[in-house]
This record gives C-alpha cells, sequence and structure tokens, in this order.
C-alpha cells in the first residue's frame, strides 16, 4: 500500500542523513500514518488530519 495520506495526501519527504565526517547522503521521510476505520472502510490517515478529526468530533 503506498504511504499517503488519504485525505490530505502528505507523502513522503527527501532530506539528508548527515555523519559525523559531514557527508551527506539522500533518505526518504515518512509520513506517521495510522490505519483506522472512518465511516467503515479502512483509512491511511496522518496523525495531523487524526487531530483534526478528533478535536471536530468533541
Amino acid at each position: 500500500m503506498s504511504k499517503v495520506c488519504q485525505i490530505c495526501g502528505k507523502g513522503p519527504s527527501v532530506g539528508n542523513l548527515k555523519s559525523h565526517s559531514n557527508r551527506k547522503t539522500k533518505r526518504r521521510i515518512h509520513a506517521n500514518l495510522q490505519c483506522k476505520i472512518i465511516d467503515g472502510k479502512r483509512t491511511k490517515i496522518c496523525t495531523r488530519c487524526l487531530k483534526t478529526k478528533n478535536k471536530k468530533n468533541k
């Protein structure tokens, strides 16, 4: 399955790993996705959208 939030579309971004000798290599930074059941369907949702959804339900 893809590593993209199904609500906001947030996906992996690109950054650098930096060693002690200051060499840089590319790395991928994945979004913090959680599998939750919303409206009877399993959804991959990022934690920011999950927090917003919980705030609106209160």
